[in-house]
């Protein structure tokens, strides 16, 4: 499935974010949707499949942490970024954002300049990652499918939220390599986006829990490795 170019849906429970924010978004050409609350958002982000999606952290009915991992279980938004809105600037809400899928956090207020830019960045780093994507990867042990954020094992097809997906691609693109953590931060969630230490064990955990990798090592203090 092909994503709506510069599509973006904008998810808050306030009107008045929504108008604001639009309004401001579709004066720099962007088509924008919009959503009041996670159920909505998520029926439409199946219907529209937009390449960023914007979304509020504290929401009734379904609030953003519980949304973005309900849209990162829709395959055919593998590769839509999504980025959190938040007054919010604890490091546990960043790092439950994070963990749940999000690829940045927005703290609200944020002005027009400074949004757009954000928004700019992210379709920036949503067209690289499209055009640089290899579909099929074939390694010794098992296939990774880009197009399908799944990991085939002795036969076995499974599929990786996209932060665990993008994490296991950095790892086997070298194989051997020691990749620091500031590196993983770097290349994964960027350099504008703070997120702990924890976050990136908590993947690598769910990575070996679900593909059974020995081979992936910790070399405490300094980062991982995928061994050939």
């Amino acid at each position: 499935m092909i994503l709506s170019e510069n599509t973006i849906l904008l998810v808050d429970d306030e009107p008045d974010i929504l108008e604001f924010i639009s309004y401001n978004l579709k004066r720099n050409g962007y088509k924008v949707f919009t959503a009041s609350n996670g159920i909505e958002a998520i029926h439409l982000a199946r219907n529209i499949l937009p390449s960023l999606i914007i979304l509020d952290v504290m929401m009734p009915e379904m609030d953003g942490i519980e949304t973005c991992e309900e849209l990162r279980k829709i395959p055919e938004l593998n590769n839509t970024i999504i980025a959190m809105l938040s007054a919010r600037g604890e490091d546990y809400t960043q790092i439950a954002g994070f963990e749940a899928g999000a690829d940045d956090y927005i703290k609200k207020p944020i002005k027009p300049a400074v949004l757009s830019s954000r928004v700019t960045a992210l379709m920036r780093r949503l067209k690289t990652t499209i055009t640089n994507a290899t579909t099929i990867i074939r390694l010794k042990d098992f296939i990774i499918d880009r197009e399908k954020y799944m990991v085939i094992k002795d036969g076995k097809e499974i599929t990786l939220p996209k932060k665990e997906f993008e994490l296991l691609i950095v790892l086997t693109s070298k194989p051997d390599k020691v990749f620091s953590r500031e590196e993983i931060l770097s290349m994964i969630w960027g350099n504008d986006v703070v997120v702990g230490d924890r976050t990136i064990d908590v993947h690598i955990r769910k990575i070996r829990e679900k593909i059974g990798l020995d081979n992936i090592k910790t070399y405490k203090g300094i980062g991982y490795s995928y061994s050939s």
